[in-house]
């Protein structure tokens, strides 16, 4: 029996525990005791038969949603991965991983704080779980549940009325939701009469302080450039040379920028040339900050770090792990896992270890410091997707062995996704 075909078992046996309600896999792959009567995973009851690598993907997902996390922000991220790779193969436990993720995700929301993911963007929902979670949003969140928000619209338009509700409400009191609006907006047609009322309310409803939306800068830009041309031509002059007043009071940045450049354009295109110049000139204010665009304009983000495969791959013969000890952990555990990668599919697999071992021994280091760094759980993904492509069980257990149970999930499911996609299953010489 080769040894990928003994893991299968192994994981099947550990899926058939779980759906007793024994016991479910704990810190550092530690089995625990559950209560009996528990739903940690509700059985496979499907007919449709599953191949050896599903299998294993299904069976390896499954073990990671029942790992323990305390933060919602982790269960939502580990419901919405799961319901990512398990929808091509059980789409009813998709949505039942779905269903709790919604709830979560409300949850997230009514205390205010915006959702790292959502669950709309992880697989199939159940639109009545998506309706009740639009319901559950306090007008005064409504501009934390805009990502949640705008998938809703996308996904299940019969919560067309709850949102526009919503956003109307907010509206009233201030609180923008600039890419939900224009989402209502496509939906309902820029024409019809809510569209038009809507786009006049916007711009009349910008914050006297602005700073507090200046990364929403480019977002209204990209409302007040969709729907002008279809609004009276007074309407789009007014909140036009509204909406520059505004934009002058923000800080010189690379989004102020981009609002501008799209709003002088978009503006210029609805009005016509003469009209625009008119428009400027009776109001100085407005006209100062239409002549600084055409400047450079970037949306402001995050600077993200990437691993030089290319680097890895002309380098796959050599040992570089000197020179990676000596980089930031992020950028390490990154490099790491490309030489890894690189190495091990050059026939390396002795040193693709070695950099396997500092690149997961680097994550332990980067999820204890998480709330410095960006992406985490990115990264995490990135290098155990990489290890799974060299070996998959080893990467398995790999993953299974790092010290948060968030993290082993995280990276437990990345491996499913690469051997449920058709990645390197190829067994390591033991």
């Amino acid at each position: 029996m080769g040894l990928a075909t003994k893991a299968i078992l192994c994981l099947t046996c550990g899926a058939l525990l779980l759906s007793r309600g024994e016991m479910v896999f704990g810190q550092g792959g530690r089995a625990e005791a559950v209560p009996k009567g528990a739903k940690v995973n509700a059985p496979d009851t499907a007919t449709k038969a599953l191949s050896p690598h599903q299998r294993f993907a299904y069976d390896v997902v499954r073990s990671a949603v029942a790992l323990p996390q305390s933060n919602l922000q982790d269960r939502l991220r580990v419901l919405a991965a799961a319901a990512s790779v398990i929808a091509p193969l059980r789409p009813a436990l998709a949505k039942a991983y779905s269903r709790e993720g919604l709830r979560v995700e409300q949850d997230l929301i009514q205390r205010g704080e915006q959702p790292a993911t959502s669950m709309l963007s992880a697989g199939p929902v159940d639109c009545k779980a998506v309706q009740a979670l639009v319901e559950s949003i306090p007008v005064q969140r409504v501009d934390a549940a805009e990502p949640s928000l705008v998938a809703a619209i996308g996904e299940c338009p019969a919560v067309m009325l709850s949102a526009k509700k919503l956003v109307g409400a907010g509206l009233e009191e201030k609180k923008l939701a600039p890419r939900a609006t224009l989402a209502l907006m496509e939906r309902a047609g820029l024409s019809s009469a809510w569209s038009q009322e809507k786009f006049a309310k916007v711009f009349d409803s910008l914050p006297s302080e602005a700073g507090g939306l200046a990364r929403e800068a480019p977002n209204l830009a990209a409302l007040y450039a969709t729907a002008s041309g279809a609004v009276d031509s007074e309407e789009a002059k007014r909140a036009g040379v509204t909406f520059l007043l505004w934009l002058g009071k923000l800080p010189e940045s690379g989004d102020r920028a981009m609002a501008v450049n799209i709003t002088s354009a978009a503006m210029k295109h609805a009005l016509g040339d003469k009209a625009y110049e008119e428009a400027l000139a009776s109001d100085i204010a407005a006209r100062q900050v239409a002549q600084s665009s055409g400047g450079a304009a970037e949306i402001s983000r995050p600077v993200e770090e990437s691993a030089s495969v290319l680097k890895a791959m002309q380098s796959a013969q050599e040992d570089r792990i000197p020179e990676l000890e000596s980089m930031p952990v992020s950028q390490r555990a990154r490099e790491a896992a490309a030489s890894g990668f690189a190495s091990g599919t050059a026939g390396d697999r002795k040193l693709a270890s070695r950099y396997f071992d500092l690149a997961f021994s680097s994550l332990n280091s980067i999820w204890s410091e998480r709330e410095k760094l960006n992406d985490a759980p990115g990264i995490v993904q990135e290098v155990s997707e990489a290890a799974a492509q060299v070996d998959s069980l080893d990467a398995l257990r790999r993953t299974r062995e790092l010290d948060d149970p968030t993290a082993q999930a995280i990276g437990m499911i990345s491996v499913a996704r690469v051997v449920s996609g058709g990645g390197d299953t190829v067994e390591a010489e033991r």
